[in-house]
């Protein structure tokens, strides 16, 4: 199974066409039919439903696409890593990150880098921890920045020096924006907005099993999603501060909740990585630039 193959496979998937697929590619369209067809002879799957216009992934199909984003996305990282052997002024990093406004850190990082080494190149992808951590595990990523504990036997860290702080996202013309901080007690019966993760690692935290009792009708992994729901009057959204456009002007705000609840930051790696010449530098300018805020 070739390289090259995969990446057709992954165009015709997203195009949805044989025809645009080949454009795309600049090959014949019965050159790529046969690079196909060949794939599932190879595999003895069959991945797609033909129609007259349109080629429809089967489920075969639809796995073989994740292996083969996967497989693509480590090739094009370990060819990146070899040339940037050679010359260190160029290069990639790949960060995954966990939605918080402690990013700024590693964007300091990246300015600093940059008047450094211009020619690097950053790919930052976003997700929660679990998601951050499994692309970590595939190699697929050089840090994560995840907002629950590391596991110690996987990672090394950095704590961020400062912790995410919980609220409560809402219409400013709302009866609870009256408010100064919200208690468990305001939830009871608001349609709620919030992150998987949250429901089962921080917010038990804060209000024990009591969490089963709120009214969560939504969950999301993207805060900026949910914000758009709260606008439109669907709910409220459970969030870490600063996530959310609540500045003059807005239609939201955000009221912290009491007792204080706090989640702490971390950037992790696998233990004994092996990092890129490009990537260990900007692990060093990471670390001081967060030395410097601790």
């Amino acid at each position: 199974m070739e390289v090259r193959i995969l990446r057709n496979f992954i165009v015709i998937a997203r195009e949805g066409n044989m025809t645009r697929a080949a454009e795309r590619l600049h090959i014949s369209q019965p050159a790529l039919s046969k690079q196909m067809k060949e794939l599932e002879e190879e595999l003895d799957k069959k991945l797609f439903r033909r129609g007259s216009a349109s080629m429809n992934l089967t489920e075969e199909g639809m796995l073989l696409l994740q292996r083969a984003e996967d497989i693509v996305a480590m090739v094009d990282k370990t060819v990146s890593e070899f040339k940037s052997l050679d010359d260190i002024t160029g290069g990639d990093i790949y960060i995954g990150c966990a939605e918080s406004c402690h990013i700024r850190y590693i964007a300091q990082a990246v300015k600093s880098f940059q008047s450094k080494y211009p020619g690097v190149r950053y790919h930052l992808t976003s997700g929660n921890t679990e998601q951050v951590a499994e692309r970590l595990n595939r190699g697929q990523l050089d840090f994560g920045l995840i907002c629950e504990s590391p596991d110690l036997s996987k990672y090394n860290y950095i704590e961020i020096p400062v912790p995410d702080v919980w609220g409560l996202v809402m219409r400013t013309d709302c009866k609870l924006a009256k408010k100064k901080s919200i208690r468990y007690e305001d939830l009871i019966g608001l349609p709620l907005i919030c992150s998987i993760q949250a429901i089962y690692t921080d917010f038990p935290c804060w209000c024990g099993d009591k969490v089963e009792k709120l009214n969560i009708f939504t969950t999301l992994n993207l805060f900026y999603n949910g914000s758009v729901f709260v606008k439109e009057g669907l709910g409220y959204m459970l969030i870490f501060d600063k996530l959310a456009d609540t500045g003059a002007g807005s239609e939201l705000c955000f009221r912290p909740l009491e007792p204080r609840l706090e989640t702490k930051m971390y950037i992790i790696w696998k233990k004994h990585q092996q990092f890129s010449p490009v990537s260990g530098l900007f692990m060093e300018e990471l670390k001081a630039v967060l030395a410097g805020k601790s």
